[in-house]
């Protein structure tokens, strides 16, 4: 746990570091017609306890996070790129294991050519995935941690594509409507399951196609100074089975800056997906973090 400790603090100093010698502001890099703009995060929250008589249980933890925009306008045309990704670890006194508490890659990426002052043709295409291996944790008869591998890298994986429409008031408010998305769901066919219980993929297949309505939503806001709310929302209803349940998929993230380095974060995400779990999938992480922009 030591070298752990060591090794999310000497990240966190070279972000801050870094920082320094940079511009940590951030302003919109623009070169031509593209404009890019990027934040890298850590975040990092550890908790000792000795003869505490409250109680309590000795954990570390972090968190590293990136949110990358690259985007494109020239004429009628515009391209509007984002990456989101991070992963985070904790690890408890009594857990014979650091498990995750983050793990996601995705990748969101929009071409638009205009028909009206807001409104544009589109195409889009949205990725997701994450990083490292998922386990299922139970105990054996003797109370022994125990773990079994579940997830993996690209399995799940998602990819979504199609053709719609385009409405995009600025940079911080857009929604996609799209009545032709092709989804495919990737998985590893030696995970599947019987009765299509591992993400809806058939058991010794790698993948599922699905087709549908796709409609996304990309919402930034300034709540108040230095208190900024970004929402982003995917809904997507599959018309060859069960079109009434609609898939699901919100993401909050909340920054309170509180100077150039440092800020507090929040981070809340909930996912309905029938064919991977009926019921809501909730995900939140929040603490400070020290915040490199680029």
């Amino acid at each position: 746990m030591k070298k752990i400790l060591s090794l999310m603090f000497l990240m966190a100093g070279t972000i801050a570091a870094t920082a320094q010698e940079d511009n940590p502001a951030a302003d919109n890099d623009t070169i031509g017609p593209w404009t890019k703009k990027g934040n890298a995060s850590l975040l990092f929250n550890q908790s000792t306890f000795d003869n505490w008589l409250a109680g309590g249980e000795n954990n570390i933890a972090g968190t590293i996070g990136l949110n990358y925009d690259f985007n494109y306008a020239k004429g009628d045309w515009t391209w509007d790129n984002k990456v989101i990704a991070s992963y985070g670890i904790v690890k408890t006194k009594t857990s014979s294991f650091a498990k995750k508490t983050d793990d996601r890659f995705e990748f969101n990426s929009v071409v638009g050519k205009k028909a009206s002052e807001r409104w544009s043709y589109s195409a889009f295409a949205n990725f997701k995935t994450q990083f490292t291996k998922g386990y299922v944790y139970s105990r054996n008869e003797d109370g022994a941690e125990m773990r079994e591998e579940y997830t993996s890298f690209l399995s799940p994986a998602y990819l979504y594509t199609g053709p719609g429409m385009l409405y995009k008031r600025d940079d911080n408010f857009k929604i996609n409507l799209s009545p032709a998305t092709s989804k495919f769901t990737f998985v590893d066919k030696n995970f599947t399951l019987p009765n299509e219980e591992y993400f809806g993929v058939e058991e010794g297949k790698s993948m599922r196609y699905e087709l549908g309505f796709n409609a996304s939503m990309y919402y930034k806001l300034d709540i108040i100074a230095n208190v900024t709310f970004e929402n982003i929302l995917n809904l997507y209803s599959n018309y060859l089975e069960d079109p009434q349940n609609v898939d699901i998929d919100y993401q909050l993230n909340i920054v309170m800056k509180i100077n150039r380095y440092l800020t507090t974060n929040l981070s809340f995400q909930t996912i309905y997906d029938d064919n991977a779990f009926r019921g809501f999938q909730v995900r939140q992480v929040f603490g400070v973090a020290a915040n490199y922009g680029f």
